[in-house]
C-alpha cells in the first residue's frame, strides 16, 4: 500500500488577539484581499489559490523557533513597510518579524525560492511576469521540476 504524498499547503491559521485589529495591522504591511469571514472570530486573507486565516484568541507566549514562511513578490518593499510600521527587522538579508500577537513570520521573495504558482494563478493575482531567479530555476531543474 502506498503512502499519500504531501502536495502543498492550503492555508495557515494564525492566532491573534482581535481579528479586525490584525487585518488593520497586516494591511499596513501587505496588500490584503479578504476572501471571507466567519463572524468576528476568523477572517480569511486571499493569496490566489491559498489563504491565511486570522483567528481570534491567542493565549500562548510569543513564538521562538516556530514560524511560517510568507511568500511575497517584493521582500525589500516588505522590509520598508515593516520599518515604517515601527517593526524591528534586520537592515538586509533574512527578513523575519513578530506580529503584535507573537506570531513569528519569515518573509521570502517568490523569485528566490522553489515554491511555484501556476501561471494562470499568478495572472489572476495580477502578478504575471513575476519571474524566478536563475538560482531558483536551477534548483527546480535539478529536481526535474523545470524545463
Amino acid at each position: 500500500m502506498s503512502k499519500p504524498r504531501l502536495v502543498g499547503l492550503n492555508h495557515v491559521a494564525l492566532e491573534v488577539g482581535d481579528v479586525d485589529e490584525a487585518l488593520e495591522w497586516y494591511g499596513r504591511i501587505f496588500e490584503l484581499e479578504l476572501r471571507g469571514r466567519s463572524g468576528q472570530r476568523m477572517a480569511f486573507v486571499d493569496m490566489g489559490d491559498q489563504f491565511v486565516a486570522l483567528a481570534a484568541g491567542r493565549t500562548q507566549p510569543p513564538d521562538e523557533h516556530r514560524h511560517f514562511g510568507l511568500v511575497i513578490d517584493d521582500k525589500e518593499a516588505a522590509r520598508r513597510a515593516l520599518e515604517e510600521a515601527g517593526v524591528e527587522v534586520a537592515p538586509s538579508g533574512r527578513l523575519d518579524f513578530r506580529d503584535p500577537w507573537g506570531n513569528h513570520v519569515e518573509v521570502v521573495d517568490y523569485r528566490e525560492i522553489q515554491f511555484t504558482k501556476a501561471e494562470s494563478v499568478l495572472r489572476g493575482m495580477g502578478l504575471d511576469g513575476l519571474q524566478k531567479t536563475e538560482k531558483a530555476v536551477e534548483e527546480l531543474r535539478a529536481k526535474g521540476l523545470a524545463g
